[in-house]
């Protein structure tokens, strides 16, 4: 019994020093891939780091983090850490859109100046449509900001900067500029017609009904983003961390949290009618403007559109993520940063090749 019980200390010691033992800056969490990793070898160590995602017919084939969340503590990047998805947050803004019309609240060919009557007369034409689709020529806002900015805006800011500008870059439905400004628009949109802040209804009506329990549109002193990663960029050949800018705190256009685990629940969710019907889809997903971006030939309403691909970039200051669907073939890329770049997209479409080509 003596010896009993001296094993089961020992066992007990080892199960402690084993739970207290730190992470390693990249835990292996699918079965290694040299060419992926070799890929990924400059967001490897005690730098900033990436977060890559492959999923193929709704499972992860390829599931991994590399390099640091948080440089300043040695806090590892984990399938588990929350990135700000910066423009990648705009399919949500969509969706939540999607959402209220579905529920009768609104239409896509309401009228914006309905919604926020406080906009000039240029805006007449503007409708919601125009907004999903960066085709309503409102001014960009980060243009009006005074050039000393330096508290943040949120987005009731964003319209009251373009409250002033009686004035567009072309008329409304006919062209194309991408504007944050209009994503931030249509987050107040959704806060007036679902009585509901813009983060709670996307917190109550996407987040938590797919179980994306640590997702986000985050603000500070209301919510708390668990496994955070914060932002850095290279300065004097130094990682710096630039986590924050002014327009940081603007929601609608890119001010959402989230992982890999939780990002893979999102995209299965498009899939099916869980959450959107297959009619909302089908709009998200189809052509509805043509740009001159490259490898964008149309938007949709929050996605981009290149032959069988859906995707959409997002830079902020201090990340630069994307996310690249196959939906005819059942899968999609993601990869999410906490650098000032480089700008993962070629990196995102070099993995989608070597699984879907093997080159």
């Amino acid at each position: 019994m003596h010896g009993a019980r001296l094993l089961f200390a020992a066992l007990l010691s080892i199960l402690v020093i084993g739970a207290s033992a730190p992470l390693s800056a990249a835990p292996v969490i699918t079965p290694p891939d040299a060419g992926l990793d070799a890929l990924m070898r400059d967001y490897d160590g005690m730098q900033p780091g990436a977060a890559v995602l492959v999923l193929r017919d709704g499972e992860a084939v390829f599931e991994r983090g590399y390099g640091l969340a948080v440089v300043e503590d040695g806090t590892p990047v984990t399938p588990q850490t929350n990135f700000r998805l910066a423009s990648v947050s705009k399919q949500f803004t969509a969706a939540a859109i999607l959402l209220l019309a579905e529920d009768g609240k609104l239409s896509l060919d309401d009228k914006v100046r309905r919604w926020l009557p406080s906009l000039p007369a240029a805006a007449d034409a503007v409708t919601i449509r125009h907004l999903l689709s960066h085709s309503g020529g409102l001014i960009d806002y980060e243009d009006l900001m005074p050039p000393a900015q330096t508290t943040q805006l949120h987005d009731i800011d964003v319209l009251r900067l373009l409250e002033h500008q009686d004035r567009t870059y072309f008329p409304a439905g006919q062209g194309y500029r991408y504007s944050n400004g209009g994503y931030a628009l249509l987050a107040l949109i959704v806060g007036k017609a679902s009585g509901q802040d813009f983060a709670t209804f996307l917190r109550q009506r996407i987040f938590l009904p797919l179980g994306m329990q640590d997702t986000y549109a985050h603000q500070d002193g209301v919510d708390e983003v668990p496994n955070r990663a914060y932002g850095y960029s290279r300065i004097d050949g130094h990682w710096q961390r630039t986590d924050q800018s002014p327009t940081s705190a603007v929601l609608g256009d890119g001010g959402i949290y989230s992982s890999l685990r939780d990002l893979a629940r999102w995209d299965a969710a498009l899939y099916d009618e869980r959450l959107l019907k297959a009619t909302s889809l089908k709009a998200a997903f189809s052509p509805s403007v043509a740009t001159t971006e490259p490898d964008v030939p149309f938007y949709g309403f929050g996605w981009r559109i290149n032959g069988e691909t859906l995707w959409h970039s997002g830079e902020s200051i201090g990340f630069r993520n994307v996310i690249i669907r196959y939906p005819q073939r059942h899968f999609t890329v993601v990869v999410l940063t906490n650098r000032d770049g480089p700008e993962p997209y070629p990196l995102a479409q070099k993995i989608a090749r070597r699984y879907l080509y093997g080159n």
